[in-house]
């Protein structure tokens, strides 16, 4: 195997090792809601109409906590 591909490889690895550290605070709610916390916050920068457009996104977080 060539140098480049065994790089390749343990950057691979690593990047799915520090994802998994990431994610393993949140319980499995925490996880599931991830992503509409995430886009909530992300429109919530919008001016104007961010806080109303990320309102439906942390109703649905709420619900799945």
């Amino acid at each position: 195997m060539s140098t480049l591909t065994v790089f390749r490889r343990c950057r691979r690895a690593a990047s799915w090792l520090m994802l998994g550290a990431l994610l393993l605070p949140l319980d499995g709610c925490g996880a599931a809601a991830l992503p509409c916390r995430l886009t909530a916050a992300t429109l919530d920068i919008l001016p104007l109409v961010g806080h109303a457009a990320a309102t439906p996104f942390n109703a649905c977080a709420s619900a799945i906590d």
